[in-house]
């Protein structure tokens, strides 16, 4: 059943928001570490070390080694301080971010499980105004949306999504927008199949822009025109 947000959820809510965002750790980090430009980093590092150590494997080892960690840590702090900065902030009051306003909401997934209910998906939706747009032109933005590991691919991704875009089209928005990181590529994938394109890409994170250079995230801006 999908719902609005009630305060007895929070718990339940923001461990699945970090969770679902921290698990994107080791799939950001498989795909920094195969990219071009770090596999290329790691094999001068590698054949350096081992000119500089006199022939030394070791020291080829652990120059090649010293990267291979920096890559990780980077994808690390990408996803830790984006989850720490929205538990500090919005996440700590999901009632006076996202239920104060009629045109803002916030809802959440759950089922019985041997009799207990679990939180298994949830996604919000801001009201704002369309930049550039027609006077009084609103659009939604889709926010944290996150289904739970157990029940991916049950069609819960499309059904949450289709939940804010039906309550946009309520309010007369405009259209929806989102962002999404490059590395998400399921949910990427999810969002086109009901409808949303790409129109930009950019590296604002809360992170420093070098470290989301070293982790190659791109974040992906998208749009639904209902």
């Amino acid at each position: 059943m999908v719902r609005r947000y009630r305060p007895s959820d929070k718990d339940a809510v923001l461990t699945l928001f970090s969770d679902g965002i921290l698990e994107h750790i080791n799939p950001s980090f498989y795909n920094a570490i195969s990219n071009p430009v770090n596999v290329g980093v790691t094999l001068f590092l590698s054949v350096s070390g081992y000119m500089l150590g006199g022939g030394s494997t070791l020291w080829a080892l652990l120059l090649a080694g010293a990267w291979v960690g920096l890559v990780y840590y980077c994808c690390s702090q990408l996803y830790t301080s984006f989850v720490r900065e929205r538990l500090r902030t919005d996440m700590q009051d999901i009632p006076g971010c996202y239920l104060s306003h009629p045109d803002n909401c916030f809802w959440v997934a759950e089922t019985e499980v041997n009799g207990r209910v679990e939180i298994l998906g949830m996604v919000a939706v801001v009201a704002k105004k369309v930049v550039g747009g027609r006077d009084g032109e609103m659009c939604g933005e889709l926010f944290r949306m996150i289904i739970s590991s157990k029940c991916r691919r049950t069609g819960l991704g499309s059904r949450m999504t289709q939940t804010v875009i039906d309550f946009c089209k309520e309010r007369g928005f405009s259209k929806v927008v989102l962002e999404t990181s490059s590395t998400q590529t399921s949910a990427v994938a999810l969002y086109k199949k009901v409808g949303f394109s790409h129109i930009l890409s950019h590296t604002k994170t809360y992170s420093p822009e070098w470290m989301t250079l070293v982790s190659r995230v791109t974040i992906l801006k998208m749009e639904k025109v209902i």
